[in-house]
């Protein structure tokens, strides 16, 4: 039986057109550019200005312009899976209100709740579907508006995170030496607490207390994430670099999730990656969340080559963790 393989075909993002720099949030709370970027390497982010538009909106515009620069027939596509904890509603899933707004009527799918690490868990579902041989074409976006759920007065957290969508194409492809070829993803339920909304689900539903105590906005205890990221994300790039015989020699690229410059460091360090070859746009959109790898890409398309060595990595809320090897499938025009 002939092995069906899963490649990214093409890739789009979209960013928001306003722009929030760190000398606005200076004007928010007590904090300064030098602070901000000397700790996160963030110098401005994306934020989604205008009434009722939530991350389908980001969502579909970047699917939308990926079909058209890929001459893609919107009936076409049969499967679309929308990474992102920051949904339009609870139901329907964010997946189904694209797949409307873009005119993919022949399409299902749903939504895959793993925070930063949703883009990965996203493509690696999207990639068995593919294996399977029941899909030719499926969309995986990652996106989130997450200003939604920032509370502006809080320095610790509102200094971090932008909104953004980034959308990929999986198709099967004949050659089977390039495309998504392996893949470690992890969680653990105990990291909850430390990163997290508490209100406005099943367990504390929202109330006229849970938005008085402000329980509606992210909660993140920074120094916790900030060590078990460093940690578990450079262990799962290191564990796909042995099993594939990869190193700095022959890696093309890091895509490491864009969370915050040190932790970045730290990956590529332990991975034996030079800075050269590690993709880098968190100065421009700060953390978009389930954004983060998909816009990395899109920012990096045209220098990217087919058979290209991509170690993707990503850390996340619950906490989700996980490594991706990629061959890229593609010269970029």
């Amino acid at each position: 039986m002939t092995q069906i393989r899963a490649a990214i075909t093409g890739i789009q993002g979209y960013v928001p057109e306003y722009v929030l720099t760190n000398e606005e949030l200076a004007k928010l709370v007590d904090t300064n550019d030098e602070w901000i970027t000397s700790r996160t390497g963030i110098k401005e982010r994306r934020i989604l200005k205008g009434e009722g538009l939530g991350t389908s909106h980001m969502a579909a515009e970047a699917a939308k312009q990926l079909l058209e620069k890929k001459n893609i027939n919107p009936l076409d596509i049969d499967f679309i899976i929308v990474a992102t904890v920051t949904p339009d509603y609870m139901f329907p899933s964010t997946a189904n209100l694209v797949g409307e707004m873009i005119g993919a009527t022949n399409a299902y799918g749903f939504d895959i709740s793993a925070a930063c690490s949703g883009f990965l868990y996203a493509l690696s579902t999207a990639t068995k579907f593919i294996e399977s041989g029941k899909h030719k074409k499926i969309l995986v976006i990652g996106a989130d508006k997450m200003s939604s759920i920032v509370n502006y007065e809080d320095r610790t957290t509102c200094i971090l995170f932008g909104d953004g969508a980034g959308a990929a194409l999986i198709e099967p492809i004949e050659d089977t030496t390039l495309g998504i070829l392996d893949e470690v993803l992890c969680s653990d339920g105990k990291g909850a607490e430390y990163l997290y909304q508490k209100a406005g689900g099943s367990r504390y539903p929202s109330s006229i207390e849970t938005v008085t105590n402000q329980e509606h906005y992210l909660h993140q205890e920074g120094s916790t994430v900030f060590k078990f990221a460093v940690t578990k994300m450079a262990d799962v790039s290191e564990q796909i670099c042995k099993r594939n015989n990869l190193s700095g020699d022959n890696i093309a690229w890091l895509v490491p999730h864009q969370a915050n410059k040190r932790i970045i460091d730290a990956t590529a360090r332990r991975v034996g990656i030079e800075d050269a070859k590690v993709m880098l746009n968190i100065q421009k959109y700060g953390n978009t969340t389930a954004a983060t790898i998909p816009l990395c890409l899109w920012d990096y398309e045209k220098q990217l080559k087919k058979g290209d060595n991509l170690v993707l990595a990503a850390f996340g809320g619950g906490f989700t963790w996980g490594s991706m090897y990629v061959k890229w499938a593609y010269d970029s025009k």
